[in-house]
């Protein structure tokens, strides 16, 4: 048998294994998805009491993540929509629609009756048809547990102009999933990628669907050519030829039984378009090898288009797995990838050029003018490391840290420190550089040439902190970031395992003690039970790190509140 005979049979035992597995993880997730269909449908009957259209001004989105943030085709805003937040031991999802008005920076919640249901980890994206439509797609729903999970296949349509929710069913579309990624290329909006899990199973997809935007029907395409594995959470970028770039993302194959072995993936495709224009378009992979910096290995990073025929990437996680522990390195830096040279670089901020440094060099050749006496300046220093300490309002205190690079050279560094002197005898503050701190899962959007950043996340130790802050700099100048919102530390909750149980029982064991034998044999009980829970706990800081990188912000709680599972607890808790 013949090369190409074997890839082809190689292909089809893989085609077939993953058909298998697909079917398995369905079947399995059946019953977990019938259980929160339930809970879904009281959602629905909740919204459906809704019956016009509201806008009111209102403060900024509570922090949340997995969810969109799209640019308005025709009007200077933001659109946001859905999402989640996990504060340590329940999530909560939401379908809220939020506009933010870049002129005013401002907010205002839109109330539209028969939204799609909650979720996060969906998709969507913006077209210019009839004065502009945002598409939505997929994403999950999860319980307040976070343990069950339901995936969406649906297809939603945003109608701007007349603020109008439409469900769009039309057969032959992707099967339910999350973290997948679409765009909107020519006149078809384009599918690939994602996962579906459930409690035990989970699948990875590297399928390609065309939703077209003329004829509102679905394809399944086959394209020719070796293409991307089975992931999710990449990079997905459309070209103005019509054609389509990915890169990077996710994705997780069980070596063994209870074991799983992650893949962060840094490979770049191209998937073309032949024939465009004719009645059936012929598409093919082929891999890419840019030339120029790449962006270091991460998972959870951002993607826009940007101008100049480029697009970016913001931010993201890596994460370190040690011995005894995983820790995530976070990034707030930006990539640009230049579509027409096919090479990706780093951006380099300028730096503003203010009137403040044309009089301090005024200054100081006046002072050299005068004859005084030369300052013995030190040599350049390396990077300069920041720390921000916030604390929330439960009192703890997170840090964060940002490193800013070394200045090349003397004069660039005594200009920064007279800047600094400046502005401390002006504001009387430290002047820092303005940044977003480093984090991962970004909301990011482009308008008028500007880039957007909302949100995110980062971690300390094993607690999430969910951003709500809002940062914006000018892709064509690159000169500096500004903070158009700042993220509040009252919004940040974070509720640790509960032990209650566990001393309630140290309690009881201990009144019942007394001699020594009993004694030794309670500490090594208590022993054996810290080295459990920490075992634990170090599966769960694993499985947190998985989902995180597929695209999720968590995995779930270490303590059940039954109680809690309702979608009462839900309204309560988004009104509040």
């Amino acid at each position: 048998m013949g090369k190409k005979g074997k890839r082809d049979k190689k292909g089809k035992g893989a085609e077939k294994t993953a058909a298998k597995m697909e079917k398995k993880v369905s079947r399995r997730a059946k019953k977990e998805e019938e259980d929160l269909e339930a809970l879904i449908a009281e959602f629905q009957s909740l919204d459906a009491k809704k019956t016009q259209v509201i806008e009111s001004s209102c403060p900024p989105p509570s922090p949340r993540l997995n969810c969109s943030l799209c640019a308005h085709p025709e009007r200077d805003e933001l659109i946001l929509f859905g999402g989640e937040y996990f504060n340590g031991q329940k999530t909560f999802l939401y379908n809220e629609l939020y506009i933010y008005h870049i002129r005013k920076n401002s907010w205002a919640k839109l109330e539209i009756p028969n939204p799609p249901p909650r979720r996060c980890a969906h998709q969507a994206a913006v077209v210019p048809t009839a004065g502009g439509q945002l598409w939505i797609f997929g994403g999950e729903f999860a319980s307040p547990n976070g343990e069950q999970f339901y995936h969406y296949k649906d297809l939603w349509v945003l109608h701007l102009a007349t603020k109008t929710w439409e469900q769009i069913k039309a057969p032959g579309g992707p099967s339910g999933r999350s973290g997948h990624r679409m765009v909107a290329c020519k006149r078809q909006l384009v599918i690939f990628g994602g996962f579906h899990e459930s409690a035990r199973d989970y699948i990875y997809y590297n399928d390609v669907y065309a939703f077209n935007l003329d004829s509102f029907t679905w394809s399944k395409l086959a394209p020719a050519g070796i293409g991307p594995a089975p992931r999710s959470g990449c990079q997905m970028t459309p070209t103005p030829e019509g054609n389509i770039i990915i890169y990077g993302g996710y994705s997780k194959q069980r070596v063994k039984k209870d074991v799983d072995k992650g893949t962060l993936h840094t490979d770049m495709f191209l998937l073309k378009a032949e024939g465009a224009g004719k009645e059936e378009d012929r598409w093919t992979w082929s891999r890419l090898s840019p030339s120029g910096v790449k962006p270091t290995p991460r998972s959870g990073f951002s993607v826009a288009a940007a101008p100049n025929n480029r697009c970016l990437l913001f931010g993201g996680v890596h994460d370190e797995e040690e011995e005894e522990s995983i820790e995530g390195d976070f990034f707030n830096d930006i990539y640009f990838y230049d579509i027409g040279k096919n090479r990706w670089f780093p951006a380099q901020l300028k730096g503003p050029k203010s009137e403040k440094r044309k009089r301090r060099r005024g200054r100081q050749a006046e002072a050299e003018a005068a004859g005084e006496e030369e300052l013995q300046l030190p040599p350049p220093q390396g990077p300069l490391e920041i720390v921000k300490e916030v604390v929330a309002e439960d009192g703890t205190i997170m840090t964060i840290k940002q490193v800013i690079p070394g200045a090349a050279e003397d004069k660039d560094r005594s200009a920064s420190e007279e800047e600094e002197e400046e502005e401390e005898e002006e504001g009387g503050a430290l002047g820092q550089p303005v940044e977003p701190c480093p984090r991962s899962s970004a909301m990011v959007a482009v308008k008028h040439g500007v880039l957007y950043v909302y949100g995110g996340m980062f971690e300390v130790g094993d607690r999430q902190v969910t951003l709500s802050d809002l940062h914006s700099i000018d892709l064509h100048r690159m000169d500096e970031w500004k903070v158009l919102l700042e993220m509040d530390p009252k919004t940040q909750e974070w509720l640790e395992e509960s032990e209650s149980d566990e001393e309630e029982d140290d309690d009881v064991e201990g009144a019942e003690g007394g001699e020594e034998e009993e004694e030794s044999s309670e500490e090594e009980s208590e022993d054996e039970e810290a080295l459990r829970l920490e075992k634990e706990r170090k599966e769960k800081r694993k499985q947190n790190c998985d989902r995180r990188e597929s695209d999720h912000g968590h995995v779930g709680s270490w303590n059940i509140h039954p109680a809690l599972q309702s979608a009462k607890y839900y309204m309560l808790r988004a009104q509040a």
